[in-house]
């Protein structure tokens, strides 16, 4: 099964581990994570992905999720077909760079779009070609 992660997932790891649903996110995505390190799991990768994350001010944070993009079985450049998806996903409600992230998976046959974003996993529900799920929700229904 090929997964895509956003930027938000990403970067769960950094963010202030206090509050519960936080940790619970991090841990899940670190599952996420530890399944894709031993093949259970694959990992799309974007060009949006890229970008996002060299606009990261914090140089190790930045490192440690391109990383990542080695172990992507699966990348993809800015192509028309994504471009239409992506207006396509905006009339849903997505933001457009968040609808750019989900048309870049659509686009590599990810079945699920990984997220903390709350306002993506709203909308999430409207998108056809992928599931768009939380970290924990993903790592219960695995479990199941």
């Amino acid at each position: 099964m090929r997964v895509y992660l956003d930027n938000c997932c990403f970067n769960r790891p950094f963010d202030d581990q206090s509050p519960l649903h936080i940790r619970l996110e991090t841990e899940a995505k670190l599952y996420v994570q530890d399944q894709i390190k031993s093949g259970v799991l694959s990992l799309g990768w974007s060009y949006i992905l890229d970008y996002e994350n060299a606009a990261n001010p914090c140089e190790e944070r930045c490192a440690e999720i391109q990383r990542w993009e080695d172990l992507a079985d699966c990348r993809t450049v800015e192509t028309p077909e994504i471009i239409s998806l992506m207006k396509k996903f905006v009339q849903t409600g997505l933001k457009p760079l968040d609808a750019l992230h989900v048309a870049c998976a659509v686009t590599l046959d990810c079945e699920v779009f990984l997220t903390v974003d709350k306002g993506i996993l709203r909308k999430g529900l409207m998108v056809e070609g992928i599931r768009v799920m939380s970290p924990i929700d993903f790592l219960m229904e695995r479990e199941v």
